[in-house]
């Protein structure tokens, strides 16, 4: 059994790897390999997910029978346990939560000391410690962690301290989704603070309506909200709102790679950008290239998860990186994608620029693109398929400059993800529709 996969550990809830067992022996692991030898306690958040209140007894079980003292801070971000993690007496955060996913789904994210993400040799002694915990017969049990209701007020302080609201953002009116996740108590706390006029969506969680229909995988209702509202633009976060996307005033979506765009232009005009560079994923559309590149900023990408970008970052020295999904890094403030920082700096640039949000969206228009789902047998590396691999070379010749390919296998299921983008639309249809039947003769089940 996996149990890392691109962003901790995710699955149904009450199934393996999310079954009493297994996430006690995770609570176990976790105490062994990172939290004991740091002298520090361990510190758990979650999102609103009915499951959620079991996960964290086991996992505080697993930590305390580990010799690790286990807090609870409730219902609380992503990137605000990551803080607190790193700017408290933690040798570990722990944040229970599936991020955009299903109710009936659940995860366990963890942080290290330093605020950041497990590397992967970490998370591979981890699952080899709980597999070898599984296989002793352990016998799982719950603990009731000691509660730290004041982490949240923590976080609050340190958005406000990076990014102030100016009293021309305050003035702006917007609507704020909270995905009926881990934003709903922080984020109107946050903006009465800031004295900002804002007005809330998807802030009733009942454990089982978690992104239903609302969040940033879920952008229409906003959208219909901010035009009958006649607000001036809209945000909205995801489950444990680590992501932020924003609408416009005519209901239309900028998604991160225009956040990106305005973010890095923004940072460069105060001198911030470090290194005139800004770290992306490969499923950033070549427009943010082309855009940024006529600001004098280079865009260097990564493979796909925003533990991917943090880790660009800090090999390149850069100080933004983010991803199309909606996550946005912003290294001098967080050491993960922060949704509320995010929407504070966002907001901070549309009362500068004094414009209505939808002519920022158009400083960047999004090349046509194309992703097509094929189902395969096995997952052969392209150079054992010279056929395919060749004709991969030829469309990308062909695309050279205004289009690319990109094919990859997916992490958790038996598919190829044949992604195509160019200029043209009849382009990215031709060149995508063949490329997937080239797959689907080849290793097509």
């Amino acid at each position: 059994m996996t149990l890392f996969g691109t962003d901790g550990i995710r699955g149904r809830a009450g199934e393996p790897p999310l079954d009493d067992r297994t996430v006690f022996a995770v609570g176990l692991a976790l105490a062994d390999h990172i939290a004991k030898d740091r002298h520090g306690g361990a510190l758990i958040g979650m999102d609103t997910r009915e499951s959620g209140p079991g996960i964290v007894r086991l996992l505080a079980a697993g930590l305390k029978d580990g010799g690790v003292a286990p807090e609870f801070a409730g219902v609380l971000p992503t990137p605000a346990v990551a803080h607190a993690t790193r700017n408290g007496s933690y040798g570990l955060g722990v944040v229970v939560s599936a991020s955009h996913n299903p109710f009936r789904d659940n995860g366990i994210k963890v942080f290290g000391p330093s605020g950041y993400k497990l590397p992967d040799d970490c998370e591979a002694a981890v699952e080899g410690r709980v597999h070898a915990l599984l296989s002793n017969g352990i016998r799982p049990r719950l603990e009731e962690p000691t509660e730290r209701p004041d982490v949240a007020q923590a976080y609050i302080r340190h958005l406000l301290e990076a990014v102030p609201v100016s009293e021309r953002a305050r003035r702006l009116r917007f609507v704020v989704d909270c995905a009926n996740g881990a934003a709903v108590r922080i984020a109107p706390r946050l903006m009465e603070l800031s004295g900002c006029q804002a007005s809330f969506t998807a802030c009733e969680p009942t454990g089982k309506n978690i992104n239903l229909g609302c969040g940033a995988l879920h952008m229409r209702s906003l959208g219909r909200r901010v035009v009958d509202s006649g607000a001036d633009f809209g945000f909205a976060m995801d489950g444990d709102s680590d992501r932020c996307l924003l609408v416009d005033e005519q209901g239309d979506v900028l998604d991160g790679d225009h956040l990106l765009l305005l973010a890095a232009s923004a940072l460069k005009r105060r001198r911030r950008l470090q290194g005139d560079l800004v770290v992306a994923t490969v499923m950033s559309n070549l427009a943010l290239d082309v855009a940024l590149q006529g600001l004098g900023i280079r865009l260097v990408r990564t493979p796909v998860g925003d533990r991917h970008v943090t880790e660009g970052m800090l090999a390149a020295g850069a100080s933004l990186g983010g991803e199309q999904s909606g996550h946005l890094v912003f290294s001098d403030h967080s050491t993960t994608g922060d949704g509320l920082l995010a929407m504070l700096f966002m907001l901070r640039i549309l009362a500068e620029e004094g414009v209505p949000c939808s002519s920022l969206r158009k400083r960047m228009k999004p090349f046509p693109q194309r992703l097509v789902n094929v189902r395969v047998r096995e997952k052969r590396p392209l150079d054992t398929l010279p056929e395919i691999k060749s004709e991969i070379a030829d469309r990308e010749m062909e695309l050279a400059g205004r289009g690319r390919v990109l094919i990859r296998y997916s992490g958790t299921e038996p598919v190829v993800r044949v992604m195509v983008e160019a200029e043209r639309r009849s382009d990215v249809v031709l060149h995508s529709t063949q490329l997937a039947e080239l797959f689907e003769k080849h290793l097509g089940e």
